[in-house]
C-alpha cells in the first residue's frame, strides 16, 4: 500500500552534472517542484488564449481554465518521476549521496540500463493512483499523464514497453514516489483528475513540460538555488515561483506588446497602403470575429504587390482576434528566409518591438551577421546525466550544449516572432524528436507561409497536414502566393477545416477558390467564407496593370556557330547593354552549370571584369561558401531594389535563387524554359517597381534606357521547334510541364500577358489539376512525359503521407507521433523529398602541407581542443565557407578522402563536414578528383563541378 504521510527524501537527486561539486547534488523534489512553477507561469504568460482554451476543453474542462492550469503543472511536475529507481547510481559521485536506507536495496535492482523517461511512464499508474486518478477507462486521464512522463524527452514510447520492476526498486522506492508525487501535487492545490484527456491536447501538455524543463534546468540558475537551499518545500515551490518570471523573461520567451503603428510607419514604406492592403484592413476584422477557433486565409497577387505587408496586416487582426502572441514567417529557402528576418526586424523596431523575442529558424541561421559570436554562447542546460544517451551518440545530442535560449537547437520557434524556412514548422508533423516542442511553438502564433506554390507535392502533403493540426488548435493561417493553382489552395483550406472539426463527407461538396489578386478567408468554427470585395479586387488589379511583353527564342544547348546556338541568342539580346546604352539584365539559369559558364561567356565579351574587379556582369547562385554568397546576395539587392543607386549597368546571370521573396527590379528578364508559375515569379523581377517610380520618381532621377520601353521577358525555349531537353537539366524540372509551358507559350506569345488578368489562367492552365490527358493528341514521347509526370506526382504524396504523422483526430495514442521505427531525429528525416545533402567546405592544402581555409595560406583551419569545444567564433568561420551539395556527388568517392580532421570528428556540426582538400599553388585552387567527377572552388565562379 502506497503511503501518502511519507517524507521526500532530499538525498535522492535530480541534477548533478555541471554543479557545485563541494555541494550535494539538487534534489529531485526540488527540480520538480521547479518544473511545476514554470509550467504555471507558461500557463499565464506564454500560452495563447487558443492554446490554454483548447487544453482545458481537451481535458473535458471547458471554461475551468484554473483546474486545466493546475493539471498541466502536474505533468509537469511528475516528468522526472522515474528517476526514483535504478537511474540514482548511474552517477558514481552523486549516487554516493543516497541515503543508506535506499542504498541498501540498489543491488536488487538490476544492470539494465533504461532511460527514466520510459521508468517515470511504467511507474505512473501506481503514482496518480495516490493522487486520485483511476486507470479503468480505455485511455484514461491517468495513462495519458504517463505518456506525457515518457515523451519529456522529446519522444512517445508505447505504455506497455515500459522497464522492469526491479529497475524501480522495492518498497521504500515505491513510497518515495508516492511522496515526490504527493509533495508537487499539494503544492498545486491536490488538482483532481480529470474525466478525459484527449492525445492532441496531450502533445500540447507534453511540449510545456519539456519546456519547462529545460529552462528550470539551466547551469546557472541551479547553482544558485543549490548553495541556497529554502528550509521547507512551501517556500521552495514560493520561491520557483517568483523565479519563473524572470527566467522566461531572460529566455526572451515573455511576450512584447507592440504599439502598432500607421502603415507607412510600421514598414517604412512611403505612401498609402494598396487596395490589396487596404481592403484587409478594412474587411478582415469583421470575418475573423465570426467564430471562435482561428481561420485560415489565402492572399494572392503578382509578384512585388506587397503580400509580406498585406500578412503582416492580416496577423495583426487575425492575433487580436484568437489572441496569438505574435508570428512565425516561413519561406522556401534560406536566402529568402534571411532577407525576410532584416525586414520583420526592421517592422518590429519601428513598432518598438526591439525586446521582442525575433530568430531565425533555419539550420544554418546561427551563421547569420544577424546573430553575434557572444549571443551565441550561453548557459548549458543539465539534461540527464546521461542516462539514456548510447555510445557514440554525443556528437549528435547538439541540443544538449545549446547556445543562448533563442540560439539552441529545436529552440528558436518558441520565440514570439520567427522567420525561415517552411522545413522547420513541417519537422512538426514528421516523427522525429520534440516534434511536441515544434507543436507546442507553432500553435501560439499566427501562421505565415509565403510563396505557397513553391512546394512540391511531398511537401504540400506534409503542410496540409501541419494546417490540420493547426485547425484543430484555433490558430489562425495566412497563406501567399502569386501563381497557386485553385485546386492547390482548396485542398490546403480543407486540410485545415477537417482538423477543425468539418466532416470530410460535407467538405467534398464545397470548392474553395481565391480571387486573384485578392485573398480568401475562411472562419475555422462556421467554414464561412470571406472574399475581398470586388470593387478592392478592381482596384488592385487597376493599379497594378501591367501587359508583359513574352518573346520565345528557339535555343539549342551547345550549338556553336550557329544562330540559334544559346549563349549567342543570349548576346545578341543583351547588345543594347554590350554597347553602352546602359541598363539592367536578369539572366535566369535553369543550373549552375549553365550559369557559370554563361556568366563566363557575357563577363568576356561585355566587360572582362571579375566580380572581385567590380565587373558589370554579377553571378550569383547557390553553391558559393556561404559568406560569399551572403555578400554577392546583398550586393545583387543593393544594386536592383527599390531604392537604388541605381547602376548604368548591370547584368546579372543567376539561378532559381532570385525567383521567390528578392527585391529585384530588372528593364529585361531572359529565362530559361521554366514550368510557367515558375515562368511568371521571375518576370516578377521585370519592372517590378516601375508604378511606385512613376509615381515617386525613379532613383537618381534617372529612368530607364530607351531600349526598354515596355517590361519583357524573353524565354530561351530549346523544345520550340521539336526540340529536346537539355541533358544537362536532369529532373530539374518535369518535362510534361515544360512541353505544356512551351506550347502554352506559343499561344500568347503575340499578345503577352495581361497582369494580373491572365495570372490565374494561365498557371491553371500549365498546373491545374487536370486528369485528363488527351492520348489521340500527342506522340508517344508527349504520353511518356506525362505518365511520369503523374506517376512522380503521385508518388511523392504516397511517401509523404507514409512519413507523417497522422492526422489530428486520427491520433489515439501519442506514440503514432513516433510510429516509424529508426526516426530518432532530423538527420534520419527529410522535408523535402530527394533533397538529401551535406555541406561541403573546400579546403586548401598549402605546399607545407598545412591545411587552410583561403587560397592564400593565411587562415589555418582551426583545431578542437582536446574537450571538443571549439570557440563559437572559429565554428562559425568554418560553417561560413561551406557550401551546400547533394550527397550523391561522393557516393563512389573514398570517404577517408573527404573526412574532417579528426579532432572536429566529436563536434555536432563539423564532424559532419566533407572536406574537399585542394591543392594550392601561387594562390589558386588546383582541381581535385572525386566520383568521376573534378571540382575546384573558383573565387569568381564558385564551386565548379565538371
Amino acid at each position: 500500500m502506497l503511503r501518502r504521510q511519507e517524507v521526500p527524501d532530499e538525498s535522492l537527486w535530480g541534477k548533478s552534472r555541471g554543479l557545485d561539486p563541494a555541494l550535494p547534488p539538487y534534489p529531485l523534489v526540488r527540480h520538480l517542484l521547479d518544473a511545476a512553477a514554470m509550467a504555471l507561469h507558461l500557463w499565464d504568460v506564454y500560452l495563447a488564449d487558443n492554446q490554454r482554451e483548447r487544453i482545458a476543453d481537451g481535458m473535458g474542462l471547458a471554461g475551468e481554465l484554473e483546474r486545466a492550469r493546475a493539471l498541466v503543472g502536474l505533468c509537469a511536475g511528475l516528468h522526472d518521476i522515474g528517476k526514483l529507481s535504478r537511474f540514482q547510481f548511474c552517477s558514481r559521485r552523486a549516487g554516493q549521496f543516497v541515503s543508506s536506507e535506499l542504498a541498501a536495496g540498489s543491488g536488487r535492482m538490476g544492470a539494465v540500463r533504461a532511460g527514466h523517461d520510459v521508468a517515470g511512464m511504467t511507474a505512473a499508474a501506481e503514482v496518480l493512483k495516490v493522487l486520485g486518478f483511476e486507470d479503468d477507462d480505455e485511455m484514461s486521464a491517468a495513462e495519458r499523464v504517463a505518456e506525457i512522463i515518457g515523451g519529456h524527452h522529446g519522444r512517445f514510447h508505447r505504455l506497455e514497453d515500459g522497464v522492469g520492476p526491479a529497475f524501480l526498486g522495492d518498497a521504500a522506492w515505491v513510497g518515495q514516489r508516492a511522496a515526490h508525487a504527493t509533495a508537487v501535487h499539494d503544492a498545486l492545490g491536490a488538482p483532481v483528475a480529470p474525466d478525459s484527456f484527449d492525445a492532441p491536447v496531450a502533445v500540447l501538455v507534453t511540449g510545456v513540460v519539456i519546456l519547462a524543463d529545460w529552462l528550470v534546468s539551466q547551469e546557472g540558475y541551479l547553482r544558485g538555488r543549490q548553495r541556497t537551499l529554502e528550509p521547507s518545500l512551501t517556500g521552495h515551490f514560493r520561491r520557483s515561483q517568483a523565479d519563473a518570471v524572470t527566467l522566461l523573461r531572460d529566455a526572451g520567451l515573455a511576450p512584447v506588446r507592440l504599439q502598432r503603428k500607421g502603415f507607412a510607419e510600421a514598414y517604412g514604406i512611403a505612401g498609402e497602403p494598396n487596395p490589396l492592403q487596404k481592403s484587409v484592413m478594412d474587411e478582415l476584422p469583421a470575418a475573423a470575429g465570426v467564430g471562435g477557433r482561428g481561420g485560415i486565409m489565402l492572399v494572392t497577387a503578382a509578384p512585388g504587390d506587397g503580400k509580406s505587408e498585406t500578412a503582416l496586416e492580416a496577423e495583426r487582426i487575425l492575433s487580436k482576434a484568437f489572441g496569438t502572441h505574435g508570428y512565425v514567417f516561413l519561406l522556401p529557402t534560406m536566402a529568402t528566409s534571411d532577407q525576410m528576418y532584416e525586414r520583420v526586424a526592421r517592422t518590429l523596431w519601428n513598432q518598438s518591438g526591439e525586446d521582442a523575442g525575433l530568430t531565425l529558424v533555419h539550420s544554418m541561421a546561427w551563421l547569420s551577421g544577424a546573430y553575434a559570436d557572444d549571443d551565441l554562447d550561453g548557459e548549458t542546460v543539465v539534461t540527464c546525466d546521461g542516462d539514456e544517451a548510447p555510445a557514440g551518440r554525443r556528437r549528435r545530442e547538439a541540443d544538449m550544449r545549446p547556445g543562448r535560449w533563442l540560439r539552441g537547437s529545436k529552440r528558436p520557434l518558441l520565440a514570439q516572432f520567427a522567420v525561415g524556412t517552411i522545413d522547420q514548422a513541417l519537422m512538426a508533423v514528421l516523427p522525429v524528436r520534440h516534434n511536441a516542442l515544434r507543436m507546442l511553438a507553432l500553435s501560439n502564433k499566427t501562421f505565415i507561409v509565403d510563396e505557397a506554390h513553391a512546394y512540391d507535392p511531398y511537401m504540400q502533403v506534409l503542410l496540409g497536414r501541419l494546417l490540420n493540426w493547426l485547425g484543430f488548435y484555433g490558430v489562425p493561417v495566412v497563406l501567399l502566393s502569386a501563381t497557386l493553382p485553385g485546386s492547390v489552395g482548396d485542398r490546403l483550406i480543407k486540410e485545415y477545416l477537417q482538423g477543425a472539426g468539418h466532416k470530410t463527407k460535407a467538405l467534398k461538396g464545397k470548392t474553395f477558390l481565391t480571387p486573384y489578386p485578392g485573398w480568401l478567408y475562411v472562419d475555422g468554427e462556421s467554414g464561412r467564407c470571406t472574399q475581398m470585395s470586388q470593387d478592392s479586387q478592381l482596384e488592385q488589379a487597376l493599379s497594378r496593370n501591367m501587359r508583359l511583353r513574352v518573346d520565345v527564342e528557339p535555343v539549342v544547348h551547345g550549338g556553336e556557330g550557329r544562330a540559334v546556338d544559346r549563349i549567342a541568342v543570349i548576346k545578341r539580346l543583351l547588345d543594347p547593354l554590350a554597347k553602352g546604352f546602359g541598363g539592367t539584365a536578369l539572366v535566369v539559369c535553369n543550373t549552375v552549370g549553365d550559369a557559370q559558364e554563361t556568366y563566363l561567356q557575357l563577363r568576356d565579351e561585355i566587360d572582362r571584369r571579375s566580380h572581385q574587379e567590380g565587373g558589370d556582369v554579377l553571378l550569383l547562385h547557390a553553391r558559393f561558401p556561404g559568406d560569399v554568397r551572403e555578400e554577392r546576395t546583398a550586393e545583387v539587392t543593393a544594386g536592383l531594389d527599390r531604392n537604388g543607386p541605381r547602376p548604368v549597368r548591370r547584368i546579372v546571370v543567376a539561378t532559381q535563387v532570385v525567383e521567390q521573396s528578392l527585391d529585384l527590379d530588372a528593364d529585361v528578364v531572359i529565362s530559361d524554359l521554366a514550368p510557367l508559375s515558375l515562368l511568371l515569379q521571375r518576370a516578377g523581377r521585370c519592372w517590378r517597381h516601375e508604378n511606385h517610380w512613376q509615381k515617386h520618381g525613379y532613383p537618381d532621377g534617372r529612368g530607364r534606357p530607351a531600349w526598354a520601353d515596355e517590361p519583357r521577358l524573353v524565354v530561351l525555349d530549346p523544345l520550340a521547334g521539336g526540340g529536346r531537353t537539355p541533358v544537362q537539366w536532369g529532373e530539374v524540372y518535369s518535362e510534361h510541364l515544360l512541353g505544356k509551358t512551351s506550347r502554352k507559350l506559343a499561344e500568347i506569345e503575340e499578345d503577352g500577358i495581361a497582369i494580373p488578368e491572365d495570372v490565374q489562367e494561365l498557371v491553371e492552365a500549365v498546373h491545374g489539376d487536370s486528369k485528363d490527358f488527351d492520348w489521340n493528341a500527342s506522340g508517344n514521347r508527349e504520353a511518356k512525359a506525362w505518365a511520369e509526370h503523374k506517376g512522380k506526382e503521385t508518388a511523392e504524396r504516397s511517401v509523404a503521407a507514409l512519413c507523417a504523422v497522422p492526422r489530428v483526430r486520427q491520433v489515439a495514442a501519442l506514440h503514432d507521433l513516433h510510429a516509424m521505427e529508426g526516426e530518432e531525429d532530423e538527420w534520419e528525416v527529410s522535408t523535402r523529398l530527394g533533397a538529401d545533402s551535406v555541406r561541403l567546405l573546400c579546403a586548401y592544402v598549402q605546399e607545407d602541407g598545412g591545411l587552410t581555409l583561403d587560397a592564400e595560406g593565411k587562415r589555418p583551419l582551426p583545431e578542437a581542443p582536446r574537450d571538443g569545444r571549439m570557440p563559437v567564433s572559429s565554428v562559425r568561420q568554418v560553417m561560413r565557407r561551406t557550401i551546400p551539395v547533394r550527397a550523391d556527388w561522393f557516393r563512389d568517392a573514398e570517404p577517408e578522402s573527404l573526412s574532417p580532421p579528426s579532432s572536429w570528428a566529436e563536434h555536432p556540426m563539423l564532424g559532419d563536414l566533407r572536406v574537399l582538400r585542394q591543392p594550392a599553388r601561387e594562390g589558386r585552387a588546383q582541381a581535385v578528383k572525386v566520383g568521376g567527377k573534378t571540382l575546384f572552388l573558383d573565387q569568381d565562379l564558385g564551386l565548379v563541378r565538371v
